[in-house]
């Protein structure tokens, strides 16, 4: 089995390659790449993002033909593909940080600001939060509910059709934090930081 990391300069992508293989040990070959034919013959495919949704799109639309073959293998083929942090996030339709901002369009939805309420909760949201799995998800088997996973984020995704939403956390109010629809998974914390109970999320993955 092979599982490709997409490698498209979104930032430092080493805690994610570096977990995937630890769960991977010898039994899975790990490839960190962003070449479209690898990409293509993969069986599983894990779209990391870390900065903004504006800088993150561009750098996918900076590869030539990156974003059609992600589109190709998740939408058409239907093979699995995680998404974490902002790489959830632009499965959306648009977001608007920074600047308005057209996203993959895979699940109808938009990327918003987290509303801080006037200050009263700290953007960007940093640290352990609880999660509240509010259905059944291939890659929370054997995760209790209210496990802490890892956030760092200011900005949130809002689907328009609630049935994709898998997992939210309380932070201001209820953010959605996990998303699961057929073949694609996204998760707004860092399960490769979320110690032993993230890793498991990475291992159920790679197991789907």
């Amino acid at each position: 089995m092979k599982v490709t990391i997409v490698d498209y300069n979104s930032g430092n992508i080493s805690s994610v390659i570096n977990s995937f293989k630890e769960v991977a040990k010898d039994k899975v070959n790990i490839e960190v790449t962003a070449d479209l034919n690898k990409i293509n013959s993969s069986d599983k495919v894990v779209l990391p993002g870390q900065g903004s949704f504006k800088s993150c799109v561009e750098a996918l639309n900076k590869i030539n033909g990156l974003t059609e073959a992600l589109s190709e293998f998740a939408i058409n083929n239907k093979k699995p593909l995680l998404g974490i942090c902002v790489g959830l996030q632009m499965f959306a339709d648009i977001g608007y940080e920074e600047t308005e901002t057209k996203g993959l369009g895979w699940i109808s939805g938009k990327v918003s600001k987290v509303d801080n309420q006037n200050g009263k909760y700290k953007l960007p949201h940093i640290g352990w939060n609880q999660i509240n799995i509010v259905k059944q998800s291939k890659i929370f088997e054997n995760i209790e509910n209210n496990s802490h996973m890892y956030f760092v984020h200011s900005y949130e995704f809002i689907p328009e059709d609630k049935n994709v939403i898998s997992a939210t956390t309380d932070y201001s109010s209820n953010i959605v934090c996990s998303v699961e629809t057929e073949n694609i998974f996204g998760t707004q914390f860092h399960p490769e930081k979320s110690d032993k109970l993230g890793l498991k999320i990475i291992d159920n993955f790679i197991n789907i």
